[in-house]
């Protein structure tokens, strides 16, 4: 796209520029140029990259000025002669092929339209006219991943899920921020969660394996409709704020598994902290030590089982119970009960959410 719509410009102003004129790109060869025959070559002396901390450059009989509408300079405009007005032309087609190339991607570049859609800066109305004008299948299945990355590394991680990913007609890798890579995975209708998470599952451990950069990945459910996307992308975020406060550990967090968790997410913390003083006793949560909380986690995790809990926490089975009627004396919540078990498990994880105070999207 870049090579045709740089040649465009160049040839329009080649008898305006009554010199050399052309554009080289990130890997240093020339793209566009109006000498028709310097189209291929190598200039392996310059990249735009290495261009990019100054204003203009001269040699060899040229003056180069690099461009780029994104963090790094991806192309540099040559013009040729090291004067005065070789700068001056150097600067207003820099100016010029830049603006001509962010229209044409904002126009025209499908990646800039998908996350302009997931990130609702594009009205419900102009989604289906631009999908038309774009080609864009807008029916299929897709579900959006959200890659955070947690360590940064002088690895580029949208450069490495860009290369898992190679299919741009069908899988879109977007940049959201600094941490955040956004991943809009077209898939078959039958593709559950656990067929998710695997894939999930593979990135994470590409980057951590082969590239040291640690991630975590939220999931959003599967939308068909490309009005869609912006509620599974909403999906994944709350997916990696809710699995931040509940699920430390995990490193795939799926939207559809997050279950009582997402319920509290969503709740006003008013409404949390009335449910705290309501449930407990004024300060009885507060006087639970580790050790109990360590006891009280285990007994959950053993489906409320004294024997299998008092094994799995190596003591006497009359100690677990011991540790249970104190529970009871300061609670008022008698765990072996399942009704209570239930109250105390959510009332657990309302406390840890206050805590936490995460964002909310």
């Amino acid at each position: 796209m870049s090579n045709r719509l740089f040649q465009g410009v160049v040839h329009q102003m080649r008898n305006a520029i009554d010199r050399a004129i052309g554009v080289i790109d990130e890997s240093s060869v020339i793209i566009a140029c109006s000498e028709l025959g310097k189209i291929g070559e190598s200039n392996e002396k310059f990249s735009p990259d290495a261009l990019s901390g100054a204003d203009l450059l001269l040699s060899d009989g040229y003056t180069y000025k690099a461009f780029s509408d994104v963090g790094k300079s991806d192309y540099a405009v040559f013009v040729e002669g090291t004067d005065e007005l070789a700068g001056r032309y150097a600067s207003i087609l820099s100016v010029a092929l830049n603006n001509i190339k962010q229209y044409y991607d904002e126009k025209y570049d499908r990646s800039n339209f998908i996350k302009n859609v997931i990130l609702d800066n594009i009205l419900p109305g102009d989604i289906y006219l631009k999908a038309r004008e774009l080609r864009f299948n807008a029916e299929v299945t897709r579900v959006v991943l959200l890659i955070r990355i947690i360590n940064q590394t002088d690895i580029s991680a949208y450069d490495v899920i860009q290369n898992l990913f190679p299919d741009k007609s069908k899988d879109f890798v977007i940049n959201i921020s600094e941490n955040d890579i956004a991943l809009i995975k077209e898939i078959s209708p039958g593709i559950e969660t656990k067929d998710l998470e695997k894939l999930a599952r593979s990135i994470v451990d590409t980057l951590s394996g082969e590239f040291y950069t640690q991630s975590v990945v939220g999931i959003g459910t599967s939308v068909t409709g490309i009005k869609e996307l912006a509620r599974s992308f909403k999906e994944a975020q709350v997916a990696l704020e809710v699995g931040k406060v509940f699920d430390t550990e995990k490193t795939i967090v799926s939207y559809d598994n997050l279950g009582i968790a997402r319920l509290i997410y969503q709740l006003p913390t008013t409404l949390c902290e009335m449910f705290l003083r309501e449930v407990f006793k004024k300060g009885s949560i507060e006087s639970l030590d580790q050790e109990t909380l360590f006891t009280i986690q285990r007994f959950f995790e053993n489906n409320l089982n004294v024997s299998e809990t008092s094994r799995k926490l190596f003591v006497h089975r009359n100690t677990l119970v011991y540790r249970l009627e104190k529970i009871k004396k300061l609670t008022g919540l008698d765990l072996r009960e399942f009704d209570h078990a239930i109250v105390f498990k959510v009332a657990l994880m309302v406390k840890k959410y206050l805590t936490a105070n995460p964002i909310k999207y």
